[in-house]
């Protein structure tokens, strides 16, 4: 039986904890990488161990920081991952927890741009030979937008260790906070039901946007009275859009509502909002640290963050890469 290839995981995240996590859990180190920065504002990232044969993943989750912004990142990884490829790597896989750009993947308006493709191409462009995605905005749009394979983890998967503790609070109910994330909450309300072998309610919270404006009726589909309701989406932004969901399902009778997302973006005055009565508890990975909510903030108090290192970690570990490659 051939044996995989050597695996080298290399982290550009400016928050190593994640990482760290997936390579516990895979039982390597961190491969060692110089990140050079020049007076100009360029980088320079270069491996300090030999590429060569090796099953290569490059961990960095695409979210706009104090230092770099998103197409900051992007072009780091694209680099690295460009540089590994010039140098032997057998495979270079993308390992991106939280993907930037992914979201604008249709057209809308005249002349508006198909960002996700856009990003697809430029990963192609490399010689990226898969990439690995947790939550991505639209599963569907990311796997036609690719021609390399790509991995879609669902975050659901990360909380099922929490969701044993809400389900003892009342009967289970999953709501999604607008129509477009319908499906998503419906795939995690079938793998819920299998868990723990009950019912698990099923709504979903009415949400118009025009032109940058978003609008609700508070029209909740679904019987959510007495449940404590688990309002999953994709991602956290402002914030606003779990607080109409929240507010629309707590007067539809709803128990207790968890708003649970894969990323925190928390961005704006997703602080402020977040903290309406109206939501019991705030729960996402740690696919994007919380540096925006300040220390002092009250929603610090009801927020649970949840590691998605099991998650990489079992899927860098499935898909290792068996000589040739």
């Amino acid at each position: 039986m051939t044996s995989p290839l050597p695996l080298q995981l290399y982290s550009l995240d400016p928050d190593p904890a994640l990482a760290r996590g997936v390579a516990a859990a895979l039982g390597v180190a961190l491969s060692p990488l110089e990140d050079r920065a020049f007076e100009d504002g360029e980088h320079k990232l270069r491996p300090l161990q030999d590429p060569r044969g090796s099953d290569a993943f490059v961990l960095h989750a695409l979210y706009g920081d104090e230092r770099f912004s998103p197409q900051d990142k992007l072009c780091r990884l694209l680099f690295l991952a460009a540089t590994l490829r010039d140098h032997g790597a057998a495979r270079v896989t993308a390992v991106v927890p939280y993907l930037a750009y992914a979201r604008k993947d249709r057209q809308t308006k005249p002349f508006d741009p198909l960002t996700l493709r856009y990003v697809a191409q430029l990963f192609e462009a490399v010689g990226t030979a898969r990439l690995i995605v947790l939550e991505a905005h639209n599963t569907a749009a990311l796997q036609n937008a690719f021609r390399i394979p790509t991995t879609h983890l669902d975050a659901g998967a990360a909380f099922a260790a929490q969701v044993d503790g809400w389900a003892g609070a009342g009967p289970l109910a999953v709501a999604s906070p607008d129509p477009g994330g319908v499906k998503r909450a419906q795939l995690w309300r079938e793998a819920l039901e299998l868990r723990h072998g009950a019912p698990v309610g099923f709504a979903m919270v009415d949400k118009r946007r025009s032109a940058g404006v978003v609008s609700s009726s508070g029209l909740v589909a679904g019987d959510v009275r007495g449940s404590v309701v688990l309002l999953f989406d994709d991602l956290i932004a402002s914030g606003d859009t779990m607080r109409r969901a929240a507010l629309a399902l707590r007067d539809a009778g709803a128990r207790r509502v968890v708003a649970c997302a894969a990323h925190g973006l928390f961005t704006g005055e997703a602080a402020r909002v977040l903290a309406d009565p109206a939501i019991d508890e705030v729960a996402v990975t740690d696919s994007v640290p919380p540096f925006r909510l300040p220390p002092d903030a009250p929603v610090r108090a009801r927020l649970r963050v949840v590691s998605a290192a099991p998650l990489l970690a079992q899927s860098i570990s499935s898909g290792l890469c068996r000589a040739p490659c």
